[in-house]
């Protein structure tokens, strides 16, 4: 018989990932209310012309560019942006540019942290912590654009990205009209620039970031690990330092667990970990509503 666990919602915390861009104040999550950039933020990022610059977005997506664009001025920084919550942070050295030595005493975003940033802003869940790589590649990606097709098809909000098919290294923010919003390489600050089409240039997606998608649920507890198998005996994947917004793709019953005063057989899958968790970490009942049962 499965124990319903009724747990008060807690702050999440993702787990810090260094996420170079190579391209040849700050403001933390402060809450989870979708769509609060704020006016004072917007008013100074229409002045440098960083806004939504032509219709047919999401809210979600109009709020990501604005949150990219309340940005603007911040420090370029590698690796910035990737801490245990979206904002800004200080950088590091990248070895392979001079240019970046400055890089820890400076607060700001490398490229994939600004991305980051703007969609935790507008959907007050983080769903896109990872690389410019994996943000391309995520789970998330609703259409996808080639380089052939230009900025024909894009809306604000979409993703523009650079490099190869799984070797992405720049991405920006498209704002519409030919221009986009991005954390460029150390030395300058977030910019609004035109479009790059020309070099490595590969193509765009788009975000799929309604709040509250279906599938969302957030872990609890501390130091939590996740398993290649439905088996606290199988190999650890990554640990949970905190609470975490997690995507659930399935679940089964699988090892009966006894943790934390709570004893389940319910294992889920997060399919952008590509590993397993026991229900008992998962807010919500034993097992939960609305995930289908793994095949």
């Amino acid at each position: 018989m499965h124990h319903t666990l009724a747990r008060a919602r807690r702050t999440f915390v993702a787990a810090g990932i260094v996420a170079a861009c190579a391209i040849v104040p700050t403001a933390q999550l402060a809450s989870a209310t979708p769509h609060s950039t704020g006016n004072a933020s917007r008013a100074a990022a229409a002045a440098g012309g960083c806004d939504v610059l032509a219709p047919g977005a999401s809210a979600a997506a109009e709020a990501a560019v604005r949150a990219a664009c309340s940005q603007l001025g911040i420090w370029y920084t590698w690796g910035g942006g990737h801490g245990p919550q979206p904002g800004a942070t200080y950088g590091q050295v990248d070895p392979t540019d001079p240019a970046s030595n400055h890089d820890p005493e400076r607060l700001g975003f490398d490229c994939s942290g600004l991305v980051r940033y703007a969609y935790a802003r507008a959907t007050g869940q983080d769903i896109l912590a990872g690389t410019a790589n994996s943000q391309y590649h995520s789970s998330r990606v609703t259409a996808r654009f080639g380089a052939a097709q230009g900025t024909g098809p894009l809306l604000p909000g979409d993703l523009m990205a650079w490099g190869g098919a799984n070797s992405i290294h720049h991405i920006a923010v498209y704002l519409g009209a030919g221009k986009m919003v991005e954390a460029r390489q150390s030395g300058t600050h977030v910019m609004v620039s035109d479009v790059r089409l020309g070099g490595d240039y590969n193509g765009a997606v788009r975000i799929g970031a309604s709040p509250g998608q279906t599938g969302d649920f957030s872990t609890w507890g501390t130091d939590v690990w996740t398993h290649t198998e439905p088996s606290t005996t199988s190999a650890r994947v990554n640990k949970f330092a905190g609470p975490t917004r997690v995507k659930v793709g399935c679940q089964k019953h699988a090892q009966l667990v006894e943790a934390d005063g709570y004893r389940n057989d319910a294992w889920s899958y997060l399919p952008d970990y590509k590993a397993w968790i026991t229900n008992i970490y998962i807010q919500g009942p034993a097992w939960l509503d609305g995930v289908p049962t793994c095949a």
